[in-house]
């Protein structure tokens, strides 16, 4: 466990995780009141996830307006594989990276951005980060 903290309202989780937690935070929200979807930290909850983001590429808008809306999903996701695999957020630069009990590194944002272009899911990722952590 590194010694680097935000608040005290953060105390056990490590600073890379202040921005993602609140990013996922803010997505269960506006799903929550905007979209009336309830999202609740489950791998199942993912299958939605995926499809909205499916709902969102059909739709055809320009990347610029949904990368905020992509890196809240993908911040989700990762939140998702910390809950149930005991993973940790790890950060470089500007960039999140999910690091799972076994060392490996994974990149739920960059993975909801491969959804939007139609090569990722959250879901599938998830499974195969959570899987390795077994």
């Amino acid at each position: 466990m590194t010694a680097q903290y935000v608040t005290a309202q953060q105390e056990t989780r490590p600073h890379a995780a202040a921005k993602p937690v609140r990013w996922a935070a803010d997505t269960v929200a506006t799903m929550r009141e905007g979209a009336r979807v309830r999202l609740d930290y489950s791998a199942q909850s993912l299958w939605r996830v995926d499809r909205m983001i499916e709902e969102i590429r059909r739709e055809g808008p320009p990347y610029a307006a949904v990368e905020s809306v992509l890196r809240g999903f993908g911040a989700y996701a990762g939140e998702v594989i910390v809950r149930q695999s005991g993973a940790e957020w790890w950060a470089t630069g500007r960039d999140h990276w999910v690091r799972t009990p076994d060392g490996r590194l994974w990149d739920p944002i960059e993975e909801a951005r491969r959804a939007y272009d139609g090569n990722g899911s959250l879901r599938l990722l998830c499974r195969d980060a959570t899987g390795s952590a077994h």
